[in-house]
């Protein structure tokens, strides 16, 4: 089994290293090194080249929202994850504009902190549902006023589309293989044209602009 290489960034020594023990002791999952602000996080995922960084918003310095973007301009592979304690959400938009791949809460428990390692380590999104309420929410906020969709929809292809169509919905890649008949490795294909293509980041990235820009349907009210 696949090694899945974790960097971890807090400025809350306690906590980090009772992080660590936990991820260490866990089969197929390896700390590789530690950081304990967004600065010292540049520099160890330039030495360690983590798979996933699990990084903290609120540090002294350089905060974690600072630190994604500088990360992921250079290394725009590496799956970052937001672990905190803040619910607001200017930081969870903030960090998923700054392109992290998911926004988890201090308060979850290790098997979902796992899974969603794992979830990121794919290119998914990994947001649990509180967090993805929230950006439902925001969706079904009025759009703006924009010509750019209509050049857009010119520019992707209608599989394209329909693959993010289904990443909207929030989808794996499995399911959108299964659904459209493809392989995962295809879907893989089709996620890196749309990123390119909108010049976007990530998958939530993806799924916030289609939705904010009426290029795919919206999702259904909840209740």
């Amino acid at each position: 089994m696949e090694t899945t290489r974790v960097l971890l960034v807090d400025d809350h020594v306690l906590f980090r290293k009772g992080l660590a023990s936990l991820i260490s002791g866990r089969p197929g999952f390896e700390v590789v090194g530690e950081a304990g602000n967004g600065l010292e996080a540049q520099e160890r995922a330039r030495e360690t080249k983590p798979d996933v960084i699990l990084m903290d918003i609120h540090m002294p310095g350089c905060s974690g929202l600072e630190a994604v973007g500088a990360i992921k301009r250079e290394m725009p592979n590496v799956g970052i994850i937001m672990l905190t304690v803040s619910e607001d959400e200017d930081d969870l938009f903030a960090a998923i504009k700054n392109g992290a791949q998911g926004y988890l809460l201090k308060n979850l428990n290790p098997d979902d902190l796992f899974k969603m390692i794992e979830t990121v380590r794919k290119g998914e999104a990994g947001l649990s549902p509180a967090m993805m309420a929230r950006i439902l929410d925001e969706f079904r906020k009025p759009t703006r006023s924009t010509e750019e969709p209509e050049s857009v929809r010119e520019e992707l292809t209608p599989r394209e589309l329909e693959v993010l169509q289904l990443v909207a919905q929030g989808a794996s890649n499995r399911e959108i293989a299964e659904a459209l008949v493809i392989s995962e490795n295809t879907v893989k294909i089709h996620l890196r044209s749309i990123l390119a293509k909108l010049h976007l980041q990530n998958r939530i990235q993806a799924a916030t602009y289609a939705l904010r820009e009426g290029l795919v349907n919206r999702p259904p009210e909840t209740t």
